[in-house]
């Protein structure tokens, strides 16, 4: 197995209620991409999650990662007994309320010395603390010459408050991360939080997110690029994403990719941190073929949806093929 992949983020216990009024109780977040990337690589590859968990989850955890040969638990750790526990309620397929009532440590750089050797970092907070800039920093000055660190942005526009309320924020120190992110992803929404003016008027701020046009979209991508980035990623729900990058010459890059098409919709939860895992692995060959990379993610994405347990994601070879029935033969390169 030559390839290796580190997932930061947390193993939520989530309690879920759907917009169809269905309730499940599942290992949420990173458990993801990580259960994903693992049938993705069987043979060829390791994924590592890195997280904190309570005690009382370690044995269930461990039961549902370690069924897959190539996922390494070196830095899944309980010690502090603290992991998320999270209640989600879905007021439609894309929109839910949520309140978060215990809280994992954050991320540490002594957290990630058993996954240093990885080839791509894939950090997937939920909240603001969970990720911090520090590992980042830590990641980018003593990770691998070629290794890439991508990042979503659900963790720094989210914060949670006392009455436990899982809240929108401004991403206002964005500028401090930027410089140790190579790839950042964002929903629509998450944009809305990351791109703001540099004063509003007090009935501009109704809205838990500022809504951004097309040009406002190009905008914030030309500004993260300058500063260093190598590619953004903004999904737009069900329509698929724009994927923003530099060509050789310095210009900017729009394009956009199409969602893989899905006949029902079943549970939305993960799809983001999905997303995240696809274009890791898209991005594994190849390090700057955005499109490839899109691709594997809105696969990803589109498979979460499909059912309530992890049985949703598929083999390489059976993910390569969803791929070519979506957008032509030879779409994988």
């Amino acid at each position: 197995m030559n390839n290796k992949i580190a997932v930061l983020g947390p193993i939520p216990y989530d309690h879920i209620t759907t917009s169809k009024g269905m309730e499940i109780i599942k290992y949420g977040c990173a458990t993801h991409p990580v259960i994903a990337l693992a049938k993705l690589m069987a043979g060829t590859g390791q994924v590592a999650p890195v997280t904190h968990i309570r005690k009382k989850d370690t044995e269930a955890v461990r039961s549902l990662l370690g069924a897959y040969d190539n996922i390494l638990l070196d830095a899944v750790f309980d010690e502090a007994d603290q992991g998320d526990v999270i209640q989600l309620r879905f007021v439609d397929q894309n929109n839910r309320l949520e309140k978060q009532t215990a809280f994992m440590p954050p991320i540490s750089p002594k957290d990630m010395m058993p996954v240093m050797d990885s080839d791509i970092f894939v950090g997937v907070p939920i909240s603001d603390y969970e990720v911090p800039l520090e590992t980042l920093r830590f990641i980018r000055e003593n990770r691998k010459a070629n290794a890439i660190t991508i990042f979503d942005a659900h963790g720094p526009t989210t914060t949670v408050t006392t009455t436990g309320e899982r809240l929108r924020r401004f991403w206002i120190e964005r500028d401090l991360w930027i410089p140790y992110i190579d790839i950042l992803k964002m929903n629509i929404e998450e944009a809305g939080c990351c791109w703001f003016k540099k004063e509003y008027e007090a009935d501009e701020l109704n809205e838990t997110y500022q809504e951004l046009s097309e040009a406002d979209m190009s905008d914030f991508a030309r500004y993260v690029l300058g500063l260093g980035l190598k590619a953004l990623y903004i999904t737009l729900d069900a329509r698929g994403c724009m994927v923003y990058s530099l060509d050789q010459a310095g210009k900017m890059k729009a394009e956009f990719v199409k969602s893989v098409w899905v006949e029902e919709v079943i549970d939305t939860t993960g799809c983001g941190d999905s997303f995240a895992g696809g274009l890791a692995f898209g991005l594994l060959e190849d390090r700057e073929n955005y499109i490839r990379a899109a691709q594997f993610a809105n696969a990803l994405g589109a498979l979460r949806t499909q059912g309530t347990t992890f049985d949703v994601f598929r083999s390489k070879a059976e993910t390569e093929a969803l791929i070519q029935l979506s957008y032509g033969v030879g779409a994988v390169v």
